[in-house]
């Protein structure tokens, strides 16, 4: 967390959209690879966040986690 918090503040912004970019215009492997780190990513703040959401706010990320990995796997397996 000290090593995001030294960056500034585009980095984490731009490196997000980049990724979604990537999953969302490239094909196969790559845009599945671009959308599980995204995934992870997303993942990790919402594990950070835990103790402070709120039942709605849990369900919210466990859904948008749940949608993000499920179309990762159909980029993947190229049904999308």
């Amino acid at each position: 967390m000290v090593f995001l918090h030294r960056m500034p503040r585009w980095t984490l912004l731009t490196a997000v959209f980049v990724l979604l970019a990537i999953g969302m215009i490239g094909g196969g492997w790559v845009a599945a690879a671009a959308l599980l780190a995204l995934a992870a990513f997303l993942a990790w703040f919402a594990y950070l966040n835990w103790p402070a959401l709120d039942g709605s706010g849990k369900l919210l990320r466990i859904a948008a986690l749940v949608v993000l990995v499920g179309f990762a796997v159909g980029r993947g397996l190229e049904q999308f």
